[in-house]
């Protein structure tokens, strides 16, 4: 049975255009003409133009299905194979992509609303990670405490930011030259330090209890991201990530339980990651 080039068009998805361009190319020639002059296709042709979309489908080339159906020898599965692996590399970029999209998108929603030049001037490290607070906000988006420091942390100026960065820079200082003189982390010091950092994280951003405080510190160690937003990598000493949370869990036993700011969630329901985390000064 003969079918026509509008007949093939409609059936397999394709333009006419496309069909006679495979016909003019040599990849797919009809087996016959109508009278008329008009081409005319065949079961046969219908199955190899069934073998050209199939490899189409799969991303290769015009040249590349003319050569594989040239050669009734060629094994198809090599070429299959190579084809495989090209496109699992371009799903794994492609993913990659996907990430790197939605970061950029979660990253508008973080509540810090400057300027990308006025981010790089504040927080500068910072900048160049912010994976762990938009990972934050698409857990705990719908936590009141998170909702309550991202509303706060919205309302920051350009100017209450470097404030913010300030205060964390001279906290920090405080802190490297504690834990360089090799001050114990259960000692007052340390643990003035640790207290400090918690008034710091209620004063701009949500009442944080003191085991809150501690779970925060637990992440410190349990997680990079989580401490270069506390140091930068430019100033991290092998061991202060366990030193800072050995000092607030000190701390927290010596300021005892305390009950939690009246409208807060209860402890247990705040999980660290609803704090913006005490950020390094600007570069």
């Amino acid at each position: 049975m003969a079918y026509s080039v509008g007949q093939v068009s409609g059936f397999a998805g394709i333009t006419v255009r496309t069909l006679h361009h495979y016909d003019k190319t040599g990849l797919l020639s009809p087996s016959a003409r109508s009278p008329a002059g008009y081409r005319r296709y065949d079961d046969a042709d219908l199955a190899r133009l069934q073998q050209i979309l199939f490899y189409r489908q799969l991303g290769f080339g015009l040249d590349e299905i003319a050569a594989v159906l040239r050669d009734p020898q060629a094994d198809a599965l090599d070429h299959l194979r190579a084809r495989h692996r090209l496109l699992k590399e371009q799903i794994t970029e492609l993913q990659r992509l996907v990430e790197v999209a939605e970061r950029a998108m979660e990253v508008q929603r973080t509540g810090v609303e400057l300027t990308p030049e006025e981010r790089f001037e504040v927080f500068g490290e910072v900048t160049f990670d912010l994976s762990y607070a938009t990972e934050a906000h698409l857990k705990w988006q719908h936590s009141a405490g998170h909702q309550q420091s991202m509303a706060r942390a919205a309302a920051h100026t350009k100017e209450d930011w470097a404030r913010i960065m300030a205060e964390a820079g001279a906290w920090r200082h405080r802190l490297l030259a504690a834990f360089d003189a090799g001050e114990p982390a259960d000692g007052e010091r340390s643990m003035d330090l640790a207290e400090e950092h918690r008034a710091h994280l209620t004063r701009w951003f949500t009442p944080c209890p003191t085991d809150m405080h501690c779970r925060i510190a637990d992440d410190f160690t349990a997680d990079p991201r989580a401490y270069a937003l506390v140091v930068p990598p430019s100033q991290q000493r092998p061991g202060l990530a366990a030193y800072l949370r050995a000092a607030v869990h000190a701390n927290a036993v010596r300021q005892g339980p305390a009950p939690a700011p009246p409208g807060t969630l209860p402890p247990a329901a705040v999980p660290p990651e609803t704090l913006p985390p005490f950020s390094p000064e600007p570069s």
